[in-house]
């Protein structure tokens, strides 16, 4: 049983991210339908606000902490050696024990060009990793009858992992309201197909060491994401504070 650390109302799993890249494998061998969601600041401040992504991370069979201020967070109630457990890099870990596993890769998101470049990079990486499908949704609410053919399209795949590009909320709410009809482990790893792709560059390694991820990305991006990152990171620091202070209370 993997412990889990309350990061302002969802239960984050701590631990190791090698740890969890084999049971992930093992579950995608065995072809268990499962859920993992990957939570940063923004992501728990959203679900804090919105209760159907509340229940979809409450109903994800593992929450992990993507963001470094999650792990700042989790360190300072309880779990002192947690370090970031961040999508792209699990992704990348994933990738290479899939290939030496032979298990087989669906992706699913974003756009055929991307889709395209992050297949060719994989496959440059890992040579024996199989790709089954990499299926590229409309960016919009799918229908019933397209949900059920990405649905049967996935199975029919064989595919072990599921790698899902579809940007939170909306990654983590599909993943969960179909996990029980795909036989696959589906994992939501947001922007890791741009940047495995090479479309979007990722902060410097000691950006993301420093926390500061988060602020390379809005200086690529700064009219889509200043809001996002003003609104959720004033949040998610005030709701620290006031988690922080309470368990210093019942200490």
């Amino acid at each position: 049983m993997q412990r889990e650390v309350n990061v302002l109302g969802s239960q984050i799993h701590a631990g190791r991210q090698a740890d969890y890249v084999d049971l992930i494998l093992e579950w995608a061998q065995a072809r268990q339908s499962r859920v993992v969601c990957f939570c940063n600041g923004h992501s728990v401040v959203t679900a804090s606000r919105d209760p159907d992504l509340r229940s979809a991370l409450q109903k994800a069979d593992l929450r992990l902490p993507d963001g470094a201020s999650v792990a700042w967070l989790m360190r300072r109630l309880g779990s002192p050696a947690q370090d970031r457990i961040d999508g792209p890099g699990t992704m990348w870990s994933l990738s290479r024990g899939a290939a030496a596993r032979n298990v087989s890769v669906c992706l699913v998101g974003s756009t055929h060009r991307t889709l395209s470049a992050l297949t060719t990079n994989l496959l440059l990486a890992f040579p024996h990793l199989r790709i089954i499908d990499a299926l590229s949704p409309p960016f919009r609410p799918l229908s019933e009858a397209e949900e059920r053919r990405f649905v049967t399209a996935i199975n029919a795949s064989g595919a072990g992992l599921v790698f899902v590009s579809l940007g939170c909320p909306k990654q983590e709410k599909w993943m969960v309201g179909v996990s029980h009809q795909v036989s696959a482990v589906m994992l939501g790893v947001g922007a890791a197909f741009d940047y495995h792709a090479g479309t979007v560059a990722r902060a410097p390694e000691w950006m993301q060491r420093s926390g500061l991820e988060w602020f390379y990305r809005l200086l690529q991006e700064p009219r889509r994401l200043w809001k996002r990152y003003f609104f959720t990171n004033t949040l998610f620091v005030l709701g620290a504070l006031q988690q922080l202070l309470r368990a210093r209370r019942f200490l």
